[in-house]
């Protein structure tokens, strides 16, 4: 089944030749970049960990952590796992031109970059547009791809956060009914899917404006996962998967500290925590915790499980995607070497952006 009708033209063919030469030198890596990355990040744990070891009040949470069951963090190691191969399926549905291999490469360079880079998952996509374009894929359909592949995962955010606000809205679930905490997120959401609704805008922009042609092609995207989600295919899962099997991670963390907290108030403060990941520090190292913990505490959650909670899951949540992209990117590699062919083989033209899916 398509998920998406949207016409846009795709060239027939991505590059099939070689790759082209960067001024007869190898591709250069920053390595000096990665190692001082690489150490700020280290420096930051070794902050934190020394903050939690010296300041008496959080003491109780080093025991909270020490003291979980290892069969339920093993659980949510699991489930971030589960989260990460979602997010594989839902990447192929958006780049299906690039082979199975290497677009499971890319997708794990690409949530390894996110989980390691400032901005979260705007690093992210900068670190993937650039290795598509090492590889050979136009910018244009960069751009296209890489939107539509953003604004649906953002479209599943906001309906998952308009959903758990409903249900706090309507005395469903446990949790805080008022109308400040229940009934902003959904509000909020109902503001979030208007974005769905500006293809046109972005297109008379554009063409008013030559040098706002990328508007077009953003709102391309918007049309494409706007599309996606009237026309689902099975790939569509990958994208409810990575949102809530990562929730799922949260929730386990909880579990393996203490009693379960209220689903709902949880899911909402997951999603308002994570606004705080916009802030540009490596990792979120100190800023998503505290987001996370206090919308948790917000939402009516005792703090002291969810500062221990918070932290086993932003470690989880860190190296499984860290580990997983460095492990993906050494043989992507040899697909971005000059001199060899190059990993975005031509496949046939596509009618959409997220067409009928391929095998794998």
């Amino acid at each position: 089944m398509s998920a998406s009708s949207a016409p846009i033209t795709e060239p027939a063919k991505l590059r099939a030749q070689r790759l082209p030469e960067r001024s007869g030198q190898p591709l250069a890596i920053d390595r000096r970049g990665l190692r001082l990355r690489l150490v700020t990040i280290a420096v930051l744990a070794v902050a934190v960990v020394t903050v939690l070891l010296a300041v008496p009040d959080l003491r109780p949470v080093v025991r909270e952590i020490t003291g979980m069951d290892p069969a339920l963090v093993a659980a949510a190691v699991a489930l971030e796992l589960a989260s990460c191969l979602s997010f594989v399926v839902i990447f192929r549905l958006f780049f299906a031109p690039v082979p199975t291999m290497a677009a499971r490469e890319l997708a794990w360079t690409q949530m390894g970059s996110g989980a390691l880079l400032p901005g979260g998952g705007v690093g992210s996509l900068a670190v993937g547009g650039w290795l598509l374009h090492l590889a050979g894929m136009p910018t244009r359909q960069i751009v296209q791809r890489s939107s539509g592949l953003f604004f649906l995962t953002s479209a599943i955010n906001v309906l998952t956060l308009g959903a758990a606000g409903l249900l706090l809205t309507l005395g469903v679930a446990g949790g805080p009914h008022d109308a400040l905490r229940a009934g902003l997120p959904v509000l909020a959401a109902a503001g979030g899917l208007v974005v769905l609704a500006l293809p046109p805008l972005a297109r008379r922009i554009a063409r008013e404006h030559p040098r706002a042609s990328w508007l077009e092609d953003i709102g391309t995207g918007v049309r494409a996962a706007r599309d996606a989600l009237a026309r689902p295919s099975w790939r569509l899962l990958g994208a409810f998967g990575y949102l809530l099997f990562d929730i799922a991670v949260l929730w386990t963390t909880f579990a393996a500290v203490g009693p379960l907290p209220p689903l709902a108030p949880l899911v909402v403060a997951y999603l308002v925590g994570y606004l705080a990941n916009a802030i540009p520090v490596p990792g979120g190292i100190g800023v998503l915790d505290a987001g996370l913990v206090g919308a948790l505490a917000l939402y009516g959650l005792p703090l002291g499980h969810a500062v221990a909670a918070v932290l086993v899951y932003h470690a989880i949540a860190f190296w499984i995607p860290t580990i997983g992209g460095a492990l993906a990117y050494i043989p992507l590699r040899r697909h971005l070497t000059p001199g060899e062919e190059p990993a975005v083989a031509p496949r046939l033209p596509r009618r959409s952006l997220a067409g009928p899916e391929r095998r794998g």
